[in-house]
């Protein structure tokens, strides 16, 4: 017996996202508003992002994401994204500070793998400002961790707890 899928579509200002007819309507109804929201309120303008803390308030980031040249000629739909901000240790012992980016982008051979960016400060409450620019981004997600000096952030501060979503072009 062969199984077929049906995939509906659902086209919302402008833009298009698919999903398995199996899905609940309120989970299309919901990603179709996701892609209307990032867009409106990132394409073309700044937003605002944080503050952000660490569990255990041990540390904090804020600052601000742009987005421009949003390409929709793919899916997923992919700009140019330009994130400003500050990561602060608010710790008195001998951990720091990490704000750690995952960043969704699009390949040329339209694989969309994801790479992180990490920022850390230990500077037990000077903020250190950091800033980077990514092309091809459909997704940027934060998370702020407190723990130790270490060249890279741990495992748990990677894969524990939740992503926070501050662009979604998806």
């Amino acid at each position: 017996m062969r199984a077929s899928r049906t995939i509906m579509i659902a086209v919302t200002a402008g833009l298009l996202t698919a999903a398995p007819a199996t899905a609940t309507a309120t989970v299309a109804a919901t990603a179709t508003a996701t892609v209307a929201a990032a867009s409106a309120d990132t394409v073309g303008g700044g937003s605002s992002w944080g503050p952000t803390y660490a569990p255990g308030k041990k540390s904090v980031a804020k600052g601000t994401l742009t987005s421009s040249a949003l390409n929709r000629t793919h899916l997923p739909a992919t700009s140019t994204v330009a994130v400003k901000g500050r990561i602060t240790d608010l710790t008195s012992g001998p951990s720091c500070g990490w704000a750690v980016f995952r960043i969704s982008y699009r390949t040329k051979d339209g694989n969309v793998p994801f790479k992180h960016r990490s920022y850390l400060d230990c500077s037990k409450g000077t903020p250190r400002a950091f800033s980077f620019t990514d092309r091809d981004v459909a997704l940027v997600e934060l998370k702020v961790c407190g723990e130790g000096r270490a060249a890279e952030p741990s495992n748990v501060c990677l894969y524990a707890g939740t992503w926070k979503t501050l662009y979604s072009s998806l």
